[in-house]
């Protein structure tokens, strides 16, 4: 069983061509072609992790997103937020969140931390 490192997109490409045969072909976990699959996916992660890294979305971006998903209205975010005004303003860009906010939002309605502690993007303000 002969694996390389992924050093490129054309070792990238290559390995990702050799798990989709594997995968079409369905091999039992504790066989070679089993082994390699475990193995090519793993070096695919790290890969991905290093070279196509996805950002984190704002979290402005981010509480409108679960707003929609979960049908919630603004005055709804009051008891994560604050009050009218208070909602406004975060919504608007024009306050960070507090740290008990993240938490609230967090435990509320179930967005990750390390999406609400990042510094809202500015250049959306109004």
């Amino acid at each position: 069983m002969e694996i390389q490192l992924i050093k490129n997109e054309q070792d990238y490409d290559a390995a990702l061509a050799e798990v989709e045969r594997l995968m079409d072909a369905d091999p039992d976990p504790d066989t070679p072609e089993g082994d390699r699959l475990d193995i090519l996916t793993t070096l695919i992660a790290a890969y991905e992790d290093r070279y196509h890294a996805i950002e984190l979305p704002d979290p402005v971006d981010a509480i409108r997103f679960r707003m929609e998903q979960m049908g919630l209205s603004r005055k709804e975010l009051e008891p994560f937020i604050g009050s009218r005004a208070r909602v406004a303003e975060i919504l608007n860009r024009k306050r960070q969140l507090s740290l008990e906010m993240i938490r609230r939002l967090h435990k509320g309605l179930k967005i990750p931390a390390n999406v609400l502690i990042q510094p809202t993007r500015q250049e959306h303000a109004l």
